[in-house]
């Protein structure tokens, strides 16, 4: 889309992406406006510092801007962050479910907050680095699959709404990685080659149980017993918010085959074991579901993703009442996994998604 003269807000998060896409959208007739929201609370700037959105990269997107010329600003967040991201992580954690906190602060946050502050700063739009594309009609947007299959981000923007779709600009959707660092070289930004982050932004080292035990402190978990299917008790456990489905570390030995997580009751504590089989699923249900071009009045054949590292699986799904849906499988899958979001395609088109829940919460 062409900007023609249009004012656009940036979320920059300092990385290659989002400073590649400042370049895009000067080049299509932007008046770009580059914002670094800033969620880290200052005793935390210490873990922060090679984060996205910590002090480094609010220093690299500033010095992109520069570069580019064009004005940049730092907007705090992180009372916001704490409460509507960090809150809702341990919150699902507590409640046996495993988050997925990118999609809560994509929807919540950067394509939120940010563009309340795109609208006081005069911007109908805004943009972010994401890799996925959203074509805009006169009355709609779709959201579609990235090009680049290895970096695409569809999956965690299945929760925007229309409104949200329509007002946002994502340019790398069309490109692949190798082009997006290509042009930053050639621009000679320092961050061409800068690292992707692979971990979540605010969770050290990737170990969310020691985010937790520092976040939660170590009275705030549930602690109480791992029993296998049968009921059989087989041990103690210091907390349900320390298990995930699937999970075969921690676990009591003594089994001639190894133990899996196959479910999390947080009503009693109990964490339930199983072997490997036990973890396929055929069918699930979710709840809160959101649909790109309204609810289906039918049941709709679809490829599902039940979470983002899943290639996806052919399926069939129905909507259901109350805002859930079920979705039946035509090949099992292993480790559904309570909490974390399924989303749903036609193609490349995402036609909607929602947040798995247990077997026993299904209608």
């Amino acid at each position: 889309m062409k900007g023609n003269g249009r004012r656009v807000v940036l979320g920059m998060s300092g990385g290659v992406d989002s400073s590649v896409t400042a370049w895009l959208l000067q080049r299509d007739g932007w008046d770009v406006i580059g914002v670094t929201m800033k969620v880290w609370p200052q005793d935390c700037i210490s873990r922060a510092e090679d984060k996205c959105c910590g002090p480094t990269a609010i220093s690299d997107a500033r010095g992109v801007a520069h570069k580019l010329g064009i004005p940049h600003y730092v907007v705090d967040e992180s009372d916001n962050f704490e409460k509507i991201v960090i809150g809702y992580f341990a919150s699902e954690y507590r409640a046996g479910r495993t988050p997925n906190p990118c999609v809560m602060c994509n929807e919540h946050l950067k394509f939120g907050n940010l563009r309340t502050k795109a609208r006081s700063l005069g911007a109908d739009f805004i943009a972010t680095g994401h890799y996925a594309i959203i074509d805009h009609h006169a009355d709609h947007a779709v959201l579609r699959k990235g090009t680049d299959s290895r970096k695409d981000q569809s999956y965690f923007l299945f929760s925007l709404s229309q409104d949200q779709l329509c007002h946002a600009l994502t340019p790398l959707g069309g490109m692949t990685k190798p082009e997006i660092r290509e042009i930053a070289r050639e621009l000679g930004l320092k961050v061409a080659d800068k690292v992707d982050s692979q971990e979540i932004c605010f969770v050290p080292g990737n170990d969310y149980k020691a985010f937790l035990r520092g976040h939660l402190g170590e009275g705030e978990f549930h602690c109480g017993g791992i029993y296998d299917l049968q009921g059989t008790f087989l041990g103690d456990h210091e907390g349900i918010e320390m298990f995930t489905i699937g999970q075969r570390k921690g676990l009591p030995g003594g089994s001639p085959k190894p133990r899996y997580v196959v479910d999390i009751d947080p009503e009693t504590s109990r964490v339930i074991v199983g072997d490997e089989d036990d973890l396929v699923r055929a069918a699930f249900e979710v709840d809160r579901a959101s649909w790109h071009g309204g609810e289906p009045s039918r049941p709709l054949r679809v490829t599902a993703k039940i979470r983002y590292a899943h290639p996806g699986t052919p399926a069939m799904i129905e909507a259901l009442p109350d805002g859930r849906a079920r979705v039946v499988l035509d090949e099992p899958q292993r480790a559904v996994t309570p909490g974390q979001a399924a989303v749903f395609y036609d193609g490349d088109r995402v036609v909607g998604g929602g947040w798995i829940v247990r077997k026993k919460e299904a209608v």
